[in-house]
């Protein structure tokens, strides 16, 4: 059964994974997309018409809705933008596809989104605007705040946290106990052993900082 209306924000490759999932398993009905850019205005994604900007969303007050920027930051930024139309925390969806187990003692956050394959053994608690990508393995005691990006295929140990606004590329990997600072990057395929500061990005095996990256608040 269908869980209501439903607005995507920004017309992205995560909006596109969104409405493959919610159409495959009736979560919600798609009434359309938002996005700033107006050479979109008019236009279609994967059959879903883009309606305007993200300004809409207030003359919609009965539809959920859903931030689909593929940044932290750009998730961060478009939350705050609707907070100052009077838009709360409640009139925001969690997308969790259904074949993932949100175990008891686990919290998943407002504007979340999960998809296929993601595991939570136990004790995890998930922030708002958060997104998983398939198959990423969060174990218990871990911590993902407010727009955090966990890529496909990434393994947390226990007890590791992941910053506000973090991203943690493809099939990386992170040690028990260990910190992924808020705004940090840790790239694709990297085994982080030690805490990563703020800001930072750091590649590799072990993972160490690298100079002239891009800072993990503008992460893709």
């Amino acid at each position: 059964m269908s869980g209501g209306d439903l607005l995507l924000i920004a017309a992205s490759g995560l909006a596109r994974e969104v409405l493959a999932l919610v159409g495959a398993h009736d979560l919600y009905d798609v009434i359309g997309i938002l996005d700033d850019a107006a050479v979109l205005h008019g236009t279609e994604v994967d059959g879903v018409r883009v309606l305007g900007g993200v300004e809409v969303a207030a003359t919609r007050p009965f539809a959920a809705l859903l931030v689909c920027a593929g940044r932290g930051s750009a998730r961060e930024t478009i939350v705050k933008r609707l907070a100052d139309v009077g838009i709360g925390r409640e009139r925001f969806a969690t997308v969790v596809h259904p074949g993932v187990e949100v175990p008891a003692g686990s919290r998943v956050g407002a504007g979340t989104i999960l998809l296929a394959g993601v595991a939570l053994t136990t004790a995890v608690s998930i922030g708002d605007h958060v997104v998983v990508m398939p198959n990423a393995t969060l174990t218990h005691d871990d911590t993902l705040e407010d727009y955090a990006t966990v890529c496909a295929g990434v393994s947390l140990a226990g007890f590791v946290t992941v910053g506000s606004g973090a991203y943690v590329g493809m099939n990386a990997s992170v040690r028990e106990r260990v910190r992924v600072g808020s705004g940090a990057t840790l790239g694709m395929g990297a085994a982080l052993l030690r805490d990563l500061p703020d800001d930072e990005t750091w590649v590799g095996v072990p993972a160490r900082k690298i100079d002239g990256g891009p800072a993990g608040r503008h992460a893709s």
